[in-house]
């Protein structure tokens, strides 16, 4: 297979990967703060730019790099995976988000560098923010579905705010007045016209939700938001799928496309989302953004083609501006097309930063940049899957692209090497897509139905979490594969449009069978709550039958079942699945299609004759109870 500039990078370059369990703001590996690896993901510099802080997620730990000099000159341990990071604005205090079931925020005194205190805070903190005066801290807690508040002064949490689906960036306002979170997933049904993700926009003095900005229909796997430097804009990258099409091919963005969604912080309004893509190539898995220091440089790092794109701000608020300043939300899954007439037309136009946007390839052998930091005129990407930054100069004739290693490359196993297969849009035709532009980074769900070639066409079903995949077969929610290694190689075929060779295939298969399951959210790590306790009673009981068919470790008998929740687009003689119930409190939206919002809905709404579990006895306690165990899981 090619990469969009024609050559396969070398397998002996793909270095840096995570070994099983992969938290990119949210999901750590469970690895020795000493792994031979880094996975470099987030920046954060000082106010004078002469210290680049990179967090490190495998690495657990993070460096110091002196820009000027182009070298590592310190580093600082941390307790977990280092998944966020913020600078005072006097330069002396690094605030650090290490993630975990339980996880920390440390505080570090940057001339010492050493950590001062430690705050707990939710599952999988990240993406730390700071007020303007300094006081407040606010900590997005990803699988809480939260947002933590810091009183600085205090040492002490205060509040915690709910949003919709697991947050993973956010930004203030520069007046301190609003806090915008980027929720990575979308939060309900994937049956219906629009599902996608939101910005939630919390008033912090009221410590509430104030406001939602919607993202056209197919927005998810949000990675980042940016702040431009005069305070003005917001920028949020992600996914924007073409979910309703039937996955007939690639060209044009036919199943996927990449975005960049431009917000007006003043109206707190979205402008539009603009394709990061091009007519006949993709810019696969958008990650982190920021502005050059004047504004005039929007650059998004693109994670799956290995590369950074480099956008003229002000020629593009002008074109946006000369069609109108604000964008109506209108329903997605349109043809991707070329040229816009109306704002409407945006989101589907592939050529509309022609000629205002050059894409700008990493240095040989840099991989999977994630976290961009812009000093002056020079950008930074943190690569994941190199242990390397970028170092790319911004203006000039002819700017110089550099490479700034941050450690020893290492030598990958196989299920190092398949994450990267995993994440790399350089297998897919044209590089539209990768397994992760479907799966999110960590192999699990992006929330929507997907119509695929695996099983016909006309019967959408929604995307499955592959952790367990391997230990359950058969593989699809029909089983029309028979193993996980079979969907596998269908997905290179009938997915990524592509037939790589077969030690892809195997160090993907390696990867897959190399995840292990988070603890939930729901209880304390590896101890159930009262209600769960009881739930799983419940569960057990005959009455109920839960476990006749979800037995056994992955809580599945690997059977298939007519259960009474075929759709209209079904078969009357398809049976599907018994689905694993490992990690059911982060798979939503429930059933093959995506037609339950919540489990209470499996239990309830979605099982009126007791075809799936006999729950219809139940008292609402019991219900509620049944539901807390089983999303403990």
């Amino acid at each position: 297979m090619m990469s969009p500039s024609g050559s396969l990078r070398s397998t002996a370059h793909r270095a840096g990967l995570l070994a099983a369990l992969l938290f990119s703001c949210g999901a750590a590996p469970i690895v020795a703060a000493d792994a031979a690896w880094l996975a470099p993901s987030t920046l954060a510099a000082t106010p004078d730019g002469r210290t680049l802080f990179v967090g490190c997620v495998a690495g657990r730990r993070v460096l110091w790099l002196d820009p000027a000099a182009r070298r590592v000159t310190g580093s600082t341990r941390m307790p977990a995976p280092v998944t966020g990071l913020a600078v005072a604005a006097d330069g002396q205090t690094l605030f650090v988000t290490c993630a975990a079931p339980e996880s920390q925020v440390c505080i570090v005194d940057i001339p010492r560098g050493r950590i001062t205190a430690r705050l707990p805070a939710g599952h999988s903190a990240c993406a730390p923010v700071l007020s303007p005066d300094g006081r407040t801290l606010f900590v997005c807690n990803r699988f809480n579905h939260n947002v933590s508040v810091f009183d600085l002064a205090a040492k002490k949490e205060i509040r915690r705010v709910a949003v919709r689906r697991e947050p993973v960036a956010a930004i203030l306002t520069p007046d301190g007045r609003r806090l915008l979170v980027a929720n990575h997933l979308h939060a309900g049904r994937a049956d219906v016209e629009h599902a996608g993700a939101v910005i939630s926009v919390i008033d912090p003095a009221r410590g509430q939700v104030v406001d939602e900005l919607w993202l056209p229909s197919g927005s998810g796997l949000l990675n980042d938001l940016s702040l431009s430097p005069d305070g003005r804009y917001a920028v949020a990258t992600h996914i924007l799928a073409r979910f309703h099409l039937p996955t007939l091919q690639l060209e044009r963005g036919w199943m996927n496309t990449n975005a960049k969604t431009l917000i007006d912080l003043e109206r707190l309004e979205v402008v539009n989302t603009v394709l990061l893509d091009a007519e006949d190539r993709g810019a696969a898995n958008p990650w982190g953004a920021a502005w050059s220091a004047d504004g005039r440089k929007l650059v998004v790092a693109l994670a799956g083609t290995h590369e950074l794109s480099v956008t003229d701000f002000p020629a593009l608020r002008e074109k946006l501006a000369r069609l109108t300043p604000v964008f109506q939300p209108t329903v997605s899954g349109a043809y991707p097309t070329i040229g816009s007439q109306a704002p409407s037309d945006v989101p589907n136009d592939l050529s509309l930063l022609a000629g205002l946007r050059e894409r700008r390839p990493l240095p040989d052998g840099d991989l999977g940049p994630r976290g961009v930091r812009v000093i002056g005129q020079t950008a930074y990407t943190a690569n994941y899957f190199s242990d390397t930054l970028s170092v790319f100069e911004l203006d000039g004739p002819q700017p110089k692209t550099a490479t700034i290693a941050l450690g020893p490359r290492p030598a990958l196993a196989a299920a190092q090497q398949g994450e990267l297969y995993f994440n790399d849009a350089g297998l897919c035709f044209q590089g539209w897509q990768s397994c992760a532009s479907c799966h999110s980074d960590d192999a699990r769900t992006d929330g929507l139905n997907w119509d695929l070639l695996n099983d016909g066409l006309g019967n959408a079903k929604n995307t499955k979490s592959l952790l367990g995949a391997f230990a359950t077969p058969p593989a699809m929610s029909l089983g029309v594969r028979e193993s996980a290694a079979a969907a596998v190689r269908a997905g290179f075929t009938h997915i990524l449009f592509a037939t790589p060779p077969p030690a892809v295939s195997a160090a993907v298969d390696a990867y897959i069978q190399s995840l292990r399951p988070i603890p939930s959210p729901h209880g304390r790590p590896g101890k159930l709550s009262a209600a769960a306790r009881r739930g799983r009673r419940v569960f057990r009981r005959a009455d109920t039958a839960c476990a006749h068919c979800h037995s056994g470790p992955w809580f599945t008998n690997l059977k298939s079942y007519n259960v009474g929740t075929h759709g209209p687009c079904d078969k009357a003689d398809d049976t599907f699945d018994t689905p694993s119930l490992i990690e059911l409190w982060r798979t939503a939206p429930y059933l093959h299609d995506g037609s339950a919002r919540t489990l209470r809905d499996v239990l309830t709404t979605a099982n009126p004759a007791d075809r799936h579990g006999k729950t219809s006895h139940l008292s609402a306690d019991q219900l509620n109870d049944l539901c807390e165990y089983l999303l403990s899981l």
